[in-house]
């Protein structure tokens, strides 16, 4: 669901460091040639010259952020000379996204949400990248999570996913102690979740105990994390219709007990992504559903002190049942030649991969993001392997201030991680009514609400298949 952007600072590390570590590395391991061999399956020369066009140049509006991705770009073409890049400010919005790949005018690699990566790889609007991965050696050192997310039935892989995120809970833990709650034991079920909020509303004056997400997609967002943690699932697995059930109503009618009956959720019920973490971070919600990406913002952006902040995993109801994962997709087009999605791959590779495997390059990014929105060491899901992302943890060490005692809870955490819906952005936006119905209307039914917007996703679902 999250939308990505570039990091400035990060390209002002891979440019620091360059020119001493990078050219003599062409593979992400290192041990592996810039060439591909003979059973890579791949049709294309690394060392023909081509153009391509990556996306998510940041806009004339932010010129740090320009200056440092023209940077990154001639750095990289300095390192791969045969290659030449052409930036576009082309970034994923979900209201314009399926209409411009249909029109054949994305560029050859940019970074669109996870949420379409099985919907495009079912749809064969994708390039088989698999031949490509493997001539840079990527396919092994990949997250295995994060590959699932971007493979077919048959283990083809189609995307390069990073960013990636699996929803939690933040929580103030000076409200926790000022309320008498214990902030080193957040609570890990929904009824420990609507007992605290209670207990905040009622001996911290004007704080919520829990804030809910409620538009611009977010609403049906955490509506939908909601459910899979109720072992609930908003669509079947083929993607071709609703199946909301227990769960889904379970979670609505918790949202409608703590707002109206406990009267723990505060006075505001539009909340979009930022007005909820600028909200959470000036203490003013004790808990909210969130991914631990939230700790930069609320404590750099924001002005939370990092002593309040505290993560834990996603709370679990009937069971333990697992969490909602998203993130970014490197998307590639299928327009491009072959040529051109070798060059697009090892952009992506440059910008998003690289760190994990140059130690000099690791500490630059992290010097240079130690005091930034974008902490190094920030807990989160790797886009590498586990064994690659423990070598690069140790590089950084010195670099992170991030308490990362507050986040244990989501750390230690080992729940099942269940990818977005099938067409999620739209079924996102069809659930953000309901949950603003609950959250404004006392009396609202909530079967009745449910039962309206199925049928308005459900006919959404059946125009797509046909």
């Amino acid at each position: 669901m999250k939308k990505q952007v570039f990091k400035a600072a990060f390209a002002a590390g891979v440019v620091g460091v360059l020119s001493a570590s990078l050219v003599a590395c062409s593979g992400l391991t290192g041990s592996s040639g810039s060439s591909g061999g003979s059973d890579s399956g791949s049709k294309a020369d690394p060392n023909a010259k081509v153009t391509i066009t990556v996306g998510d140049e940041p806009t004339a509006d932010e010129p740090a952020a320009v200056a440092q991705f023209k940077k990154s770009v001639a750095a990289f073409e300095k390192l791969y000379p045969n290659i030449t890049v052409k930036p576009s400010t082309e970034t994923w919005e979900a209201q314009t996204f399926n209409a411009k790949l249909a029109a054949g005018t994305l560029p050859d690699t940019m970074g669109v949400s996870l949420t379409y990566s099985q919907q495009l790889i079912q749809n064969h609007q994708l390039p088989n990248m698999t031949p490509y991965l493997k001539q840079l050696g990527m396919l092994s050192e990949l997250n295995p999570l994060a590959a699932k997310q971007a493979e077919d039935r048959a283990g083809n892989i189609y995307t390069l996913p990073y960013g990636l995120f699996q929803v939690g809970l933040s929580y103030n833990r000076k409200i926790f102690s000022e309320a008498g709650l214990d902030p080193n034991k957040p609570p890990s079920t929904w009824a420990e979740v609507q007992r605290d909020a209670k207990i905040i509303h009622q001996k911290v004056p004007k704080v919520a105990g829990y804030a809910q997400l409620t538009t611009n997609n977010t609403g049906g967002w955490m509506l939908t994390a909601m459910t899979y943690s109720m072992g609930g699932r908003v669509l079947n697995d083929q993607g071709t219709k609703t199946t909301f059930g227990p769960a889904t109503t379970q979670a609505l009618q918790l949202l409608h007990d703590m707002r109206w009956n406990d009267d723990s959720m505060g006075s505001q019920f539009l909340y979009n992504q930022d007005q909820i973490r600028q909200t959470f971070s000036a203490g003013k919600i004790g808990m909210v559903l969130q991914a631990p990406d939230i700790y930069g913002q609320a404590t750099f952006t924001y002005g939370m002190k990092a002593a309040d902040f505290g993560q834990t995993a996603m709370p679990q109801a009937n069971g333990t049942n697992g969490t909602l994962t998203g993130g970014t997709i490197a998307m590639f087009n299928a327009k491009a030649t072959p040529n051109q999605l070798l060059a697009a791959a090892r952009w992506v590779k440059y910008e998003q991969f690289q760190q994990y495997f140059d130690k000099n390059l690791a500490i630059a990014n992290a010097k240079a993001n130690e005091h930034s929105v974008n902490p190094p060491g920030e807990p989160g899901l790797p886009p590498v392997s586990d064994a690659v992302n423990e070598r690069y943890l140790g590089w950084i060490k010195p670099y992170i201030s991030i308490p990362l005692q507050n986040f244990s809870g989501y750390t230690s955490a080992n729940l099942k991680l269940v990818p977005e819906p099938f067409d999620a952005q739209q079924v996102y936006a069809d659930l953000d009514p309901v949950v603003q119905k609950i959250l404004t209307d006392k009396n609202a039914n909530i079967a009745e609400t449910l039962a309206s917007a199925s049928k308005t996703i459900n006919g959404q679902l059946g125009q797509m298949s046909h």
